[in-house]
């Protein structure tokens, strides 16, 4: 019989009380799921839970939405990216489009997409127009823009990769020396794909406590059980608390597309800089499929540097668990839904966007301000 949410805060409740414990939850969804259902409210004040990398918007560097507004405002292209994608703000002047939203309502055809599927549908149905894809995210999303190139596409679709992998981030946090958090729960989809063992880096390297989650209060709240446990008990390993979709291995022909159509490479990270094996090319067995080897670079090298989030803006500070949201000063004043300044306030996987839609509408007061997570 399936343990209820309920069940397990009654046991998190029953373990004794310890030192404070930070627990970090690397998935935006995760993150949306635990604010949502107000489990910080719900668990023992001296277990503190920490939004980690997992944004794949908020993290996407900023020359790369760079070079994707202006290959659209430059070149007769149909342009296609993820929906969230169309709103975050890239460092130019205001005279200029900030957004890839700013720049469609300038005249670039730029049209938003849920999935792979749609880019080669609407590449079908332009034949005579090259259509160009803006793909960008994590594991979960650029399997299936493998899959897509290696079952075949129109001719005249190709893609602009922002791929990233999640894993190298937590390692970079915990090669740090000051990770930040005391337990890790790692993200479902991710594992679902790439493998629950991509995770055990956590407990055999760094002798941390680890528990694979799903995006239900009960599969996050056994995940904390778990590492909870593991510290009360002095007993570290890689807990499997979604078993219905992760499995030994992960998805191998997803994995196999990934390797064919891509090589893994040291990537920027939009505000955290270079992280060693992070990001995702396109092989060169798919350069008839490489925008960046077909159409004229509108990269600049002079915008590829770590502190390159808007002026004020400590979205990387967020996104690395250093500080909670509420604690950027322009959080619920110059940054809201409807104004974003930096990409956690857009996204639904952003931490920023997420504790807004939370309830929490006002940046912390200078008192408060102090105490940062790490």
């Amino acid at each position: 019989m399936k343990t209820s949410a309920a069940e397990w805060l009654e046991r998190i409740h029953a373990l004794p009380e310890t030192a404070r414990v930070k627990i970090m939850n690397v998935c935006g969804g995760h993150e949306r799921s635990i604010t949502m259902a107000g489990l910080r409210k719900a668990l023992p004040d001296y277990i503190e839970l920490v939004p980690g990398p997992g944004c794949p918007v908020c993290i996407c560097p900023e020359e790369d939405i760079f070079e994707a507004i202006q290959l659209a405002l430059n070149e007769d292209i149909i342009l296609v990216a993820f929906g969230d994608m169309l709103r975050v703000p890239v460092n130019v002047s205001k005279a200029r489009a900030r957004t890839m939203e700013q720049a469609k309502a300038q005249g670039a055809d730029i049209r938003p997409i849920a999935s792979p599927t749609e880019a080669v549908t609407i590449a079908r149905a332009n034949p005579d127009k090259p259509v160009v894809f803006f793909a960008a995210g994590f594991e979960t999303t650029t399997a299936p823009v493998a899959a897509m190139l290696v079952e075949g596409v129109p001719d005249n679709l190709s893609v602009l990769l922002s791929g990233r992998l999640t894993w190298p981030a937590v390692a970079m946090l915990l090669e740090s020396g000051t990770p930040g958090f005391d337990a890790l729960i790692a993200p479902g989809h991710v594992s679902t794909v790439m493998g629950p063992e991509e995770w055990e880096f956590v407990v055999d390297r760094h002798n941390i406590p680890a528990a694979i989650a799903g995006f239900d209060p009960d599969s996050l709240l056994a995940a904390m059980y778990s590492t909870l446990r593991q510290i009360h008990e002095d007993r570290r390993f890689l807990d499997n608390c979604y078993p219905q979709l992760v499995r030994p291995g992960g998805n191998p022909s997803a994995q196999a597309q990934l390797k064919q159509a891509m090589n893994v490479v040291d990537a920027n990270w939009r505000g955290v800089g270079v992280i060693p094996s992070s990001g995702y090319v396109l092989d060169r067995a798919y350069h008839q499929h490489d925008a960046r080897q077909l159409f004229p670079s509108y990269a600049e090298e002079a915008r590829k540097r770590a502190g390159e989030m808007p002026p004020g803006c400590d979205c990387a500070q967020v996104v690395l668990g250093r500080i909670y949201p509420d604690q950027c000063k322009l959080f619920g004043t110059a940054c809201k839904p409807r104004t974003p300044i930096g990409p956690c306030m857009v996204s639904d996987e952003g931490a920023c966007r997420i504790w807004w839609s939370g309830g929490i509408r006002e940046p912390r007061h200078a008192t408060e301000q102090e105490t940062a997570i790490g």
